[in-house]
């Protein structure tokens, strides 16, 4: 059994402000009033753990150190089965440059490196979402969620961010780039890993 949030004040342990408005829209319905940690001055800890679940609670459990408030932090990725699940947790890493986060570039380097190792057809990948909720008493709650398909190439569509380009989830014949937001949203790992995180712990 899950355990249920009873409280009005949840910190959303992120900088990114499209993230902060989708998750305030979804949980609106049960009376939250969402922070960022823009909004407490919080930095960004160091990610150590070898796993999604253990970097995103590093995120909760920091904020929650930081403010006493309980918090809800994500880590995501793409595991591509011809890379031996590369880059994982290590996705934004692949695209960090001196000038900023380069996504084409990491785009590129990762097509190549299935070039370079011959991957065979379908080069099945999956994009993985895991979100924690933890409490100030030491309690937390994970959920995870996942999209199938393969990566393709050459890059399509401007839509989404990150490797949507590149990602064909399966049963489409488009990639994330190329849906609209919505028809994403309705789909995606992020969406997969909310519902959970909704039904465990604020449905009534």
């Amino acid at each position: 059994m899950t355990r249920k949030f009873e409280g009005s004040r949840l910190l959303m342990a992120t900088h990114n402000i499209g993230k902060l408005e989708e998750m305030a829209v979804l949980l609106a319905p049960y009376g939250v009033e969402l922070t960022s940690n823009t909004d407490h001055g919080l930095p960004e800890p160091d990610e150590t753990e070898p796993t999604f679940v253990g970097n995103a609670r590093i995120k909760a459990e920091a904020a929650v150190t930081a403010t006493g408030l309980p918090a809800l932090a994500d880590d995501s990725g793409i595991v591509i089965n011809g890379l031996d699940g590369q880059p994982g947790i290590h996705t934004a890493d692949w695209a960090e440059t001196p000038a900023g986060r380069d996504f084409p570039m990491a785009m590129t380097k990762t097509w190549q490196m299935l070039e370079d190792r011959k991957a065979p057809f379908p080069r099945t990948a999956r994009f993985c979402c895991t979100l924690v909720l933890a409490w100030p008493d030491g309690h937390f709650e994970a959920f995870e969620g996942t999209i199938e398909g393969q990566i393709v190439w050459p890059m399509r569509g401007d839509q989404g961010h990150g490797y949507d380009p590149i990602f064909m989830p399966d049963g489409y014949e488009v990639t994330l780039g190329e849906m609209n937001r919505w028809d994403k949203n309705r789909i995606s790992h992020r969406a997969m890993a909310v519902q959970k995180l909704v039904e465990g712990c604020f449905a009534r």
